[in-house]
């Protein structure tokens, strides 16, 4: 499908003319102002969401009691899924407030919409984003950004391209305490790190499932997509924080990519890497290695699941530790840092306290976000990496400059993954 381009000049005389005709509510698309230019007062960003089952429904219920957005449009391939969050929108706003389709780029075309809320399994986030950015509209992509590291380089370039505002969804940058813990490290107030700790938890092992019959107005091999074909069973496709979707390679890394994503994230934030990486991953089991770890150039060893103190994060240093959760759980060595007062010349970090929030402000003025592209690309990198080592069994040497595998063409690889022809990454 070839991009549909509308110049400023068409998009003002369509949302006009549909305004005055009383066709759709008088809500001006945010981009047909301009970035840098005043919103009128009743503007809001109209939004759409692709993929809207189990994260989708938060993101939902944000935007439907936000006075800031309105949510126009609804994607997913699940004619279920997509029948019932169009009856929550429409509950809450009107039988007319929005539509659905099971296409993204029908969605993607539509000029009205400026934004949108990528809420697929982690396979599709790549292609739908791209799609999203050249048909004008800034995205919030649910993490990891990407399934893979080449798949993340084509979304990092897409939003230099074509000038597009990406968030993507690691909101533990917009809490508080996570915040306060990266910059005690940050500013050497544990003293040397040397190690951390952080409780990502297992996912049963993949299963291959004996086939069942796919359901009415589901799209099975859409889902797939460009993941290779498998026999339709429910517990392959269900979104689920207990697995289902998550324990498959093939739309995920498992772990690596669900809590890993999170809190490899707040690490990378602390350490001062946002724009580097580590330099070694060991898998679990590895010459009797009792958890996978990585580590960074200066020796900074982070581990998986070994002993966090009961928090999801714990950085240990040579002069006290830091421990960090959510629900504002934290504690500190010495105790007095839970107070602790930065001065003038520390370095401070950015302040969030709504990622989503955060996100849209972003989207007004065209500023960079909390977890920008650039970002959301080195974690992503982190996560995959990770499950390179897992899958093939052995330590894997990463040039974080360069970013590449150093002397090992199996793992170099792995840095892609074939494509189903029907489903080749947009450029």
């Amino acid at each position: 499908m070839k991009p549909i381009r509308y110049t400023r000049r068409q998009a003002l005389k369509t949302g006009l003319a549909a305004a005055l005709a009383g066709a759709a509510p008088a809500i001006i698309p945010s981009r047909v102002l301009g970035r840098s230019g005043a919103r009128a007062p009743n503007s809001r960003i109209r939004l759409g969401i692709i993929g809207n089952g189990l994260i989708a429904k938060d993101h939902r219920s944000y935007c439907l009691s936000s006075p800031e957005t309105e949510v126009v449009g609804l994607c997913d391939v699940n004619r279920a899924l997509l029948d019932a969050a169009l009856a929550e929108v429409r509950d809450a706003k009107g039988e007319g407030a929005c539509t659905g389709s099971a296409d993204h780029l029908e969605l993607l075309s539509r000029p009205d919409i400026d934004a949108v809320f990528v809420t697929t399994p982690d396979h599709w986030h790549a292609a739908i984003a791209i799609d999203a950015m050249r048909l004008g509209k800034d995205v919030y992509i649910e993490k990891p950004m990407t399934l893979t590291v080449a798949e993340s380089h084509a979304v990092v370039a897409a939003a230099r391209r074509y000038g597009r505002v990406v968030q993507v969804g690691t909101q533990q940058r917009s809490d508080t305490w996570f915040r306060k813990a990266a910059e005690l490290v940050l500013n050497g107030c544990i003293g040397k790190v040397r190690t951390v700790v952080a409780s990502l938890g297992e996912f049963p092992p993949p299963t291959q499932f004996a086939e069942e019959p796919v359901p009415d107005g589901f799209d099975y091999d859409r889902w797939l997509g460009p993941a290779p074909w498998e026999p339709y069973h429910p517990k392959r496709v269900v979104g689920s924080y207990g697995g289902g979707w998550r324990c498959f390679w093939e739309y995920g890394s498992r772990k690596n990519g669900d809590w890993g994503a999170h809190h490899f994230d707040i690490i990378q934030w602390a350490l001062g890497m946002d724009d580097s990486g580590p330099v070694l991953f060991v898998p679990k089991g590895y010459e009797g290695e009792p958890h996978q770890h990585h580590v960074y150039a200066d020796g900074t060893k982070v581990i998986r699941d070994g002993d966090a103190g009961g928090y999801m994060i714990r950085f240990i240093g040579d002069e006290g530790e830091v421990l960090v959760g959510r629900d504002g759980r934290f504690a500190a060595t010495p105790a007095s840092l839970k107070n602790h007062i930065f001065r003038s010349d520390d370095r401070r970090l950015e302040v969030s306290e709504d990622h989503r929030l955060n996100w849209l402000d972003a989207v007004r003025t065209g500023s960079q976000p909390i977890c920008h592209v650039g970002i959301g690309h080195r974690t992503g990198t982190l996560c995959c990496l990770s499950g390179i080592a897992e899958r093939i069994g052995r330590p894997l040497r990463w040039d974080p400059e360069r970013e590449r595998v150093v002397d090992d063409p199996v793992a170099s690889r792995m840095l892609d993954r074939p494509r189903r022809a029907d489903y080749v990454l947009p450029s």
